[in-house]
């Protein structure tokens, strides 16, 4: 896609991301020239005509919205089976990957990002949108801290049952609300469950569910509480784990009741943050009753129906001490029975008890010896994998070691099916992020991240990985690897060009890892023809490799000049002198540059290398009145003499 140009206006730049739904470029638009961010929808979810008319019409909602914290939607266009968003711009990172740099934010800086999310969420549901995928990898912090919420309307179109992409509901599911998980009914107060869960993982640096598949994940969202924050942190405020509390309540109807509602508590939170500012709904309490007024009538039927109820008292008392007495005498009786009976069958009711024996980390076959030793069964309840328990051997036993238990009881146990293995991925030529996704998806971590320079690959590519692709890790093993940072850039010193042929220079040139720029030919009075007369960077500079060098090329003196040069050669009119130059006794070789400057005007007149060990050496010189020399060793400004030419009368 690089240098691709969409609907136009686009020029794609580069790749800066992607996920499990697009991928992300860098595009500068032509006609307003600035640079713009477009989601590129990945090929599998464009082949489905109902999502895509779902994908246009969502994209366009939400980009009616205007507000500070939310990423702007500048266009939504088609092209060549190639669906694409253009987006505002941002420059910084995720909130998912500053929280992998931190591990966890402070409450005040959490505070602070949950009232801009609001904001933005507030924004939505007062223009009846409704975002659906709040999670930190959606959510960008700019350069300057600031915050600025992306992808609003875009999940309601991936609702849609063609969107199956493991990536997507993997980086989804553990900031779905339980309405999302079971497939009911969403609304804002989804989007405030979801904020929840993000203030959740600011907070502790983890998220409250994890689980082995985005359906186990899901279930928890539905069936389990959360761990308060606060007892995760005890220096977590009491008011914003009260905020997060009431925020992620699986019943809808106990939750904020809007965006707006949160946002308050937020603010407050920010100004009383030990204060206990959260009021929760509770339905637990009596309910009130409307009873019918109460007249006279009713107060004096009330006082014979007591009257008559106090006689029939009287008399159920009477009966119940008779009761009493006779079922204590018969209790009497049949504990006397009870209790010779007993001395008699005492042998027959009594089953003997057995200790449990320890069968964790035993084989199956040694614990089911030792298990029926003792007079007991074994029973496997599941299997399970582990990292730390060999496949077959026990993991856990229902009855701990040294339990009382009747003879022929059931133990049950748990049977390890060894480690989890998974394949690692290959992420060689894959941008960074997209590596993490790939190995989140088989149950892997990012190891050691390493940036080395590359002429082969872009910056941010995966470039090299340990271990391997295709090799068999435990799950949740750590893969290290080296990150791209660029072509590494490399400094020439710039090469003596000035008095070799065209063809010399340019070989010397493509030699040095230079390249040949613009060649001008112009005439030059102290160069001869055909020959190397200036250069576009001084000898001896240090120039990055690959830098474009410009050349002149020398024509010879121009007409008016060989007519002078025809007239002094008539007239000579010039006294000629030598400038003696002293060479410098620390070098092998020096080249030895001598200028003639007079009238604003400079020539170079010598220019020559020469061994150290000739010590000196003689430069004829002319010229009428005076005249300035000045000259150079290697490029470098060494001495600068006057001399005051005689007329020769």
């Amino acid at each position: 896609m690089i240098g691709k140009i969409l609907g136009n206006r686009y020029e794609i730049v580069e790749k800066i991301g992607g996920g499990g739904m697009a991928f992300v470029y860098k595009a500068k638009c032509r006609l307003l020239n600035r640079y713009v961010a477009i989601k590129i929808l990945r090929p599998e979810f464009t082949n489905d005509e109902e999502f895509i008319n779902k994908f246009r019409r969502e994209s366009q909602s939400a980009a009616s919205l205007s507000h500070h914290n939310i990423v702007n939607i500048y266009d939504v266009g088609s092209e060549d089976n190639v669906y694409y968003i253009v987006m505002e711009y941002v420059k910084g990172k995720t909130l998912k990957k500053l929280i992998r740099e931190k591990g966890k934010l402070s409450p005040k800086r959490v505070i602070n990002i949950a009232i801009e999310i609001a904001e933005a969420l507030n924004h939505a549901h007062e223009n009846h949108i409704v975002h659906r995928d709040i999670k930190p990898h959606n959510i960008m912090v700019t350069d300057d801290g600031r915050i600025k919420v992306t992808d609003f309307g875009i999940a309601r179109a991936a609702s849609t049952s063609t969107v199956t992409n493991t990536s997507n509901v993997i980086g989804s599911v553990h900031y779905f609300s339980p309405e999302q998980a079971r497939g009911g009914y969403t609304d804002a107060k989804s989007d405030i469950y979801s904020l929840g869960i993000v203030m959740y993982e600011m907070l502790t640096g983890r998220v409250p569910f994890e689980g082995e598949s985005p359906i186990s994940i899901a279930l928890k969202h539905i069936q389990e509480d959360i761990i308060p924050p606060g007892e995760i942190d005890k220096n977590i405020p009491k008011s914003i784990d009260n905020i997060v509390r009431k925020a992620v309540k699986k019943d809808q109807s106990l939750r904020y009741n809007s965006s707006d509602e949160i946002l308050k508590d937020l603010r407050k939170a920010k100004q009383f943050v030990n204060e206990d500012i959260v009021e929760f709904k509770d339905y637990n309490n009596s309910p009130t009753r409307v009873i019918p007024a109460i007249k006279d009538d009713m107060i004096d039927n009330k006082e014979k129906k007591d009257k008559k109820n106090e006689k029939g008292k009287n008399k159920k008392n009477n009966s119940k001490k008779l009761i009493t007495i006779f079922a204590i005498v018969a209790a009497l009786i049949f504990t006397g029975v009870i209790a010779g009976g007993y001395l008699i069958v005492k042998d027959y009711l009594i089953v003997e008890e057995v200790k449990v024996p320890n069968l964790v980390g035993k084989s199956l076959e040694n614990a089911t010896k030792d298990i029926e030793k003792v007079g007991l069964k074994l029973e496997i309840e599941d299997r399970k994998h582990s990292n730390t328990i060999k496949k077959g051997y026990i993991i856990e036993q229902s009855e701990p070691l040294g339990a009382n238990l009747k003879v022929d009881s059931t133990v049950r146990v748990v049977v390890s099916e060894g480690p989890d293995l998974v394949k690692t991925p290959k992420l060689v030529g894959n941008m960074s992020n997209e590596a993490e996704i790939l190995l989140s998806e088989v149950g892997l971590k990012k190891g050691e991240i390493t940036y080395e320079a590359s002429d082969d690959y872009p910056i941010d590519v995966v470039i090299k990985q340990n271990p391997p692709p295709q090799e068999m890790l435990e799950k949740g093993s750590e893969i290290d690897y080296v990150i791209s940072s660029g072509p590494e850039k490399k400094y020439i010193p710039m090469p003596d060009l000035v008095g070799l042929t065209e063809q010399d220079a340019k070989r010397r040139l493509i030699s040095k890892g230079f390249l040949v720029g613009e060649i001008k030919y112009k005439a030059n009075n102290d160069i001869p023809e055909g020959l190397v007369s200036w250069q576009s960077y001084p000898v001896g500079t240090e120039v990055e490799k690959n830098t474009t060098i410009n050349l002149e090329i020398s024509t010879g003196s121009s007409e008016s000049d060989k007519n002078k040069e025809n007239e002094a050669k008539d007239k000579p009119n010039d006294t000629s002198v030598e400038l003696t130059i002293k060479l410098p006794d620390d070098d092998k070789e020096v080249k030895v540059d001598v200028y003639k400057e007079q009238n604003d005007k400079k020539e170079l007149i010598y220019s020559k290398k020469h061994k150290s060990n000739e010590e000196s050496i003689k430069v004829p010189i002319s010229g009428k009145g005076t005249v300035k020399y000045i000259v150079y060793f290697n490029g470098e400004k060494k001495d600068e003499v006057e001399y005051n030419f005689k007329e020769d009368n």
